[in-house]
This record gives C-alpha cells, structure tokens and sequence, in this order.
C-alpha cells in the first residue's frame, strides 16, 4: 500500500523506528478525526508486523509469501473485527459483540500458521458493547509475544479508560493549512476549490478531498441557500426537512447546517446564545437519524426556529 499522505507518514516513521528498537507495545490505539486515513496505517502497521524480511524503511518488503498473502485477503494470522452483518444478513449491526471478541482470544491461542506473529485490527474500536469490551481487557492484560491488537477509533473518549491505559496511543492529527493545500493541489485539486474546501472542512484535508470527489461542496451551498430560503420566509420548514432526509445525505447536510449556524453565530454577537443552542439541537439530531423516530417532525421544528431567529435577527 503506496501514497500515504505526509500526516500518516509522520505516525508510522516512530512506530515502524520503535519496532526496530523492539520498543513496540503489544496493543497500539490509532485515534483522532474521521478521514485521517488510521484503518490505512494500520493495515500498512500489519503488514509490516507479518512480513518477515522488511524492506528499505522499515516497511515490508511486498514480495515474501507473507506479503503477497496480506495483500491476497488470504493471510492467516491477521484478524479484522468489525461490524457484522444481522442474522437476516440485510445490514450491518451497530455493535461489536463479546462473541467477536471471544473469538479473536480463541484465535490468539493459537499458533500463528506463517512465521511468527498474529496481528488483530478492531475498528471501529468504540463499537465494541461493554461486555466486548470486558472481554478484549482479558487479552490485554496478558499480552503475550509477537501477538498485536490495533484498536482504530475516531472516539477514543468512548473507549474505557482501563482499555485506552494499556494501549499506545499513536494521534492523528490535522496538519498545517499549507500542508493540507499543497497535498489537495497534487491530487488534481485548482487552488480556488482546494481553499474553498479546506475552509468548508476547517482545514481538514481528509474531509476536503471526500467532499470535492463526492459534491460535498455543492450540498453544502444547497444547505446554506435552504437557511437563507427558510429565513426569508420563501420556503416550508416542513417540505425542506423532508427533503434534506430524503436521501443518504441526511447526515451531511446536518453537519453543513451546524457549521453554517457557527458561522452565523461569529458574524454577529446579538443571539449567540439561542444559536448555541440551535446547534447542539442539530448535532443531538445527527446522532439519533438511525433511532426509530419522526426525524421529519424534529428536523422542521428546527429549521422553523432557524426561520424564527434569523427573521428578528434581519
């Protein structure tokens, strides 16, 4: 795996240097923003871990049996754990079971089928229920030689304080504003739309490329021009709730409508505090959009509020 951005690569050079120096903690805990590339790193962290004949850098050397079953799907001594389908097999389950995490322990009891080691990536490592997460405490607490657990999370604060005390933490972190554009413009990117997305994402390179691959900067100005429909009074809370939930955008444009209320909120001082508001209502409607709920009717009370405040406020 090629490419990595300069901000992966500023994570992985000390881990690959403390695996050379045998200084490697057993469990390694990726965390910090969505779109940072962390489940990357950790394949690439893996591979290295399994390939035993490393290369220049430290990396695997990509041409071993070890390696050229890592990148077959087919290696026998790394285990992802993840999200599982449901027993009808229709869609994803929004936990990591104790099951799973019993069944990673059963697999490091055994002996690694090429060479010598066995590496595990949990993510999202927060999905894990408590019970899961009881269970990977076992495996931690008596880590045993040559066997890896990568926990990839973009909430470390969810995880337990016991489980995070007995991980490396490796950070990923959003870099300098130069940085971020200068690897915008080098994947195509014009200078007016890398600024233009890197502002949207608050300088948040990951989340700049997704959104200018997939239209996000479009929807976010559809968001914007729906605000300003609803505040002067030419458009139905109701209507454009239904709208923006019509699809599986719904989240997005809830994230668009919570950045563009703080940015109402700095350009004026009168209100901050019912804006404050507004947004934390947003952000609780973002989570619950998988709980069985009427999100039309909490959704068109909010953009009725919005109407509301910004009418008085013009």
């Amino acid at each position: 795996m090629n490419g990595l951005t300069p901000w992966q690569e500023s994570v992985l050079d000390p881990v690959l240097h403390a695996l050379e120096q045998d200084r490697l903690g057993h469990a390694l805990l990726l965390c910090g923003p969505p779109a940072m590339g962390k489940r990357e790193v950790a394949e690439v962290l893996a591979k290295r871990l399994l390939c035993p004949t490393p290369g220049a850098q430290g990396r695997a050397c990509g041409q071993c049996r070890s390696c050229r079953l890592f990148e077959a799907g087919t290696h026998a001594d790394i285990q992802r754990v993840n999200f599982e389908l449901n027993d009808r097999g229709e869609k994803l389950k929004t936990e990591i079971s104790v099951e799973q995490i019993r069944r990673l322990g059963e697999w490091f009891s055994l002996t690694p089928q090429f060479g010598h080691v066995q590496v595990a990536i949990i993510g999202p490592a927060e999905g894990m229920n408590m019970s899961a997460a009881n269970a990977l405490l076992k495996t931690l607490e008596e880590p045993s030689s040559n066997r890896y657990v990568l926990l990839v999370t973009d909430h470390p604060g969810r995880l337990s304080a016991t489980i995070r005390s007995r991980c490396q933490r490796l950070e990923f972190r959003v870099p300098q504003l130069d940085v971020a554009r200068r690897w915008l413009r080098e994947r195509g990117a014009s200078e007016a739309d890398a600024d233009a997305a890197l502002d949207a994402a608050r300088g948040h390179p990951g989340l700049a490329a997704e959104w200018l691959a997939q239209g996000g900067l479009a929807l976010r100005q559809e968001v914007k021009s729906d605000l300003e429909q609803i505040a002067a009074g030419r458009a139905s809370p109701v209507t454009t709730a239904q709208r923006w939930l019509a699809d599986d955008s719904a989240d997005l444009r809830l994230r668009f409508a919570a950045d563009l209320a703080l940015e109402a909120g700095q350009r004026q001082s009168a209100g901050m505090g019912r804006i404050g508001d507004w947004f934390d209502a947003v952000g609780r409607c973002r989570m619950q959009l998988r709980a069985p709920l009427r999100h039309d009717l909490v959704l068109a009370g909010l953009l009725h509020e919005w109407g509301n405040m910004f009418r008085r406020a013009g």
